[in-house]
């Protein structure tokens, strides 16, 4: 589990914070992840807004905090927590009811977690390209210099891989943008993904067995980004579909993955330059009719 070590703790004022804090951002995907894992706890939480657009989570001071940069990030009684699948194994442990990871699945519902966490840049490409389409790269050199300047750059006293992969993620970014070619690779590992989730719900009710469990949420915000970005779910995965949809009509998942309306239209408007031109999810992917 990725928990800062104290002296990796910058921002030093958080170490004195009591009770749970919440650094997220409403569209991030691994902050409505937590936030649907806390709806479902009844846990009561303090929010902290992290502006992406603006860059928030590259200033020194969330720096000192997430040394990666990242949301969400979780600080309960002056522990700071980072890594979204790890917030939530945390979480399970502090507030075991209702359980949400069984004792008799926790290794496999971890490997499976770990697995999912995996294809993280792969959901932020197609995020970029097919949902937020910015007019121009979110992360200016100068922002990815103050970033590779600040924080403590160490994870458990070891040199930090991860922010080292989020610097090749945006720099690579910066000279090609999202390529044909990598949503096509993107778009397959989801489609295996998907495949195998399809066969597992052909047996059960959810993704485990009977029971809702952090994986049904993990696999889910996967799957409502990929539908927002216009990947057909429902004609390529008609199980993952019906139980999408069987999740999506419960309030504490539906309020944290409504689109802000700006960003509804915004995604409207793509779409429909994607479709004038035939560059959407499904051309470029080749996965037949829209």
């Amino acid at each position: 589990m990725v928990r800062l070590a104290d002296s990796e703790v910058r921002t030093r004022e958080v170490l004195g914070w009591k009770g749970l804090h919440l650094f997220h951002h409403p569209i991030s995907s691994c902050s409505q992840k937590v936030r649907i894992f806390l709806n479902i706890k009844g846990v009561k939480w303090e929010s902290h807004i992290v502006d992406l657009a603006a860059t928030a989570n590259m200033d020194e001071w969330y720096l000192g905090i997430n040394p990666r940069g990242l949301v969400p990030a979780l600080v309960h009684d002056g522990e700071v927590h980072i890594e979204s699948n790890d917030v939530l194994l945390h979480l399970e442990r502090a507030f075991p009811q209702p359980c949400l990871l069984p004792d008799d699945q926790f290794g496999a519902i971890g490997k499976l977690l770990h697995h999912e966490d995996e294809l993280h840049l792969d959901l932020r490409s197609l995020s970029l390209r097919f949902v937020f389409n910015p007019a121009s790269n979110p992360k200016t050199p100068e922002v990815l210099d103050r970033y590779a300047r600040s924080g403590s750059g160490l994870l458990n006293g070891a040199r930090d891989l991860g922010k080292e992969e989020q610097m090749r993620f945006w720099r690579n970014y910066a000279r090609e943008g999202v390529t044909d070619e990598t949503v096509r690779l993107s778009v397959a590992r989801f489609r295996a993904e998907f495949d195998e989730l399809e066969r597992r719900l052909a047996m059960q009710f959810f993704l485990m067995g009977d029971s809702l469990t952090v994986l049904d949420i993990a696999w889910f915000i996967y799957v409502n980004r990929l539908t927002v970005a216009g990947y057909p779910v429902a004609r390529l995965h008609p199980r993952l579909h019906g139980w999408f949809s069987s999740l999506q009509a419960r309030p504490e998942f539906a309020a944290e993955v409504a689109l802000p309306p700006g960003l509804a239209q915004h995604v409207e408007r793509t779409r429909a330059l994607h479709a004038a031109d035939a560059t959407t999810l499904v051309d470029i992917a080749g996965l037949g009719p829209h």
